[in-house]
């Protein structure tokens, strides 16, 4: 060992003062060195903690060695390991906070002896996969749910294929994150996914900024603009709240789904695309349809694989399994990683109708963490919504406001049996917006 103990406070003279952590072990597993970066990362206060690889702190190394080695390919790693360098990440405990580090670790020569010692590099990723996190926004599918899951099965056969799909459920059921995975799945992975929410852009620019203009075709248009189609070319456009397209323009829309080439707003040359179209609406495109709010010829072309996206509601079962992903999420951001829910919390959340659907109890997870008392999520750090959800299946209303449910009941009713049955329509009648509507008739049980 003497060449050993030689080479050592060489070492230690250049890794002392990096930011990641390196440790050597001898064949053993007993760690024989470590710098300062290394206690820092692994959360360990005291040397005692880091004797031998079994256990660094909380951290079995030697196990997540092994099973790394063994996703490496080594398949007789445990009886012949070969050495070799693998890399893999680990999440580590640190105060309220979760560290997420990589490990980078192999066996390496000692100059003039017949010695090998183990490296261990660690580096800390913690910021990178926070800001993942954050520009991501969560974009994965968490369910157990036999309708979801039946879904994601069609998914996975359609997505190959050029066909157009088109996506219907409640907003904030996860319509955007399935249209991410069907590109993802599909042939043009490698291509652009373009999205356009079509609600959100004025109705007198809708038009150039789906198909592009010329310089001088509008007044301040200074230059050739292309489109969102061009940005698309060869990719998958997602087009959302699609139902919100202005009738004038659906008739232009279908043609450049049907021709899959148009003129851009002022020219009259014109353009080829490659463009996979996947739809999503809020509400029925097909009662849509009835109403003469939205052309049946449009619809039918977008609606080759029309898939209902259910609501929170009807999948009671995928609640507590969000809870805990969002609170995986949120301590990616930050958040402590200590915070329990009580029964009583837990009790609320699973009776609430979620009429804000997955997004809402994305924000409710959020809220309860940042109001928790003494880290216990309680039914006082809910959203008021849902207290007032609670509360009001608990105290049955007096008389008064009894009389006053019951002509409210029958408005809604009323507007409901006008708009023949759709909620937007009936919404607009009564001069509210769909989600109080919905609320409304969760609290008097209408059905829809």
């Amino acid at each position: 060992m003497n060449s050993i103990e030689q080479v050592l406070p060489v070492l230690a003279s250049v890794v002392t003062h990096i930011d990641e952590g390196v440790l050597f072990a001898d064949p053993h597993g007993k760690v024989i060195y470590h710098n300062p970066a290394a206690l820092r990362l692994l959360s360990i206060d005291s040397v005692k903690q880091l004797q031998d690889i079994k256990r660094l702190g909380s951290i079995n190394l030697q196990k997540s060695l092994l099973k790394a080695a063994i996703e490496a390919g080594e398949v007789d790693a445990a009886g012949r390991p070969s050495g070799n360098f693998v890399r893999f990440e680990q999440e580590v405990e640190s105060g309220e906070n979760t560290r997420f580090l990589e490990f980078n670790s192999g066996l390496v020569e000692i100059p003039n002896t017949d010695n090998r010692l183990r490296l261990i590099v660690i580096r800390d990723l913690t910021e990178h996969r926070r800001l993942e996190a954050v520009l991501s926004g969560g974009g994965e599918l968490i369910t157990n749910d036999p309708q979801l899951l039946a879904i994601l099965s069609r998914i996975r056969q359609v997505a190959p294929t050029n066909a157009f799909v088109l996506l219907q459920g409640e907003s904030g059921t996860g319509k955007t994150q399935i249209a991410r995975l069907l590109h993802k799945m599909s042939k043009r992975s490698n291509q652009p996914f373009v999205e356009v929410n079509c609600a959100a852009i004025p109705e007198s620019l809708i038009e150039s900024e789906l198909f592009g203009h010329i310089k001088g075709a509008f007044t301040g248009a200074v230059q050739d603009r292309p489109g969102r189609f061009q940005a698309a070319h060869r990719g998958t456009l997602f087009l959302d709240e699609i139902s919100e397209l202005p009738l004038n323009l659906q008739a232009k829309l279908l043609k450049v789904l049907q021709d899959q080439c148009f003129e851009m707003v002022g020219s009259d040359k014109s353009v080829e695309v490659d463009v996979r179209i996947i739809s999503a609406s809020n509400s029925n495109l097909r009662d849509a349809v009835d109403e003469g709010l939205f052309r049946a010829d449009l619809y039918y072309r977008l609606a080759v694989i029309p898939l209902l996206v259910p609501p929170l509601r009807d999948r009671p079962g995928d609640i507590p399994l969000l809870i805990k992903h969002f609170c995986s999420q949120l301590s990616v951001k930050g958040y402590p990683t200590d915070i329990q829910c009580n029964q009583q919390a837990m009790g609320m959340m699973m009776d609430y109708p979620w009429p804000g659907n997955v997004r809402e109890l994305a924000n409710a997870v959020e809220h309860g963490i940042v109001c928790a008392e003494n880290k216990v999520v309680t039914p006082q750090s809910l959203p008021m919504d849902i207290r007032q959800y609670s509360q009001h299946n608990r105290n049955p209303p007096n008389q008064a406001s009894s009389q006053g449910d019951q002509q409210q009941r029958q408005e809604i009713i009323d507007a409901l049996e006008k708009a023949n049955g759709s909620r937007a329509v009936a919404a607009a009648l009564l001069n509210i917006d769909r989600t109080t509507l919905w609320r409304r008739m969760q609290k008097m049980d209408i059905e829809p």
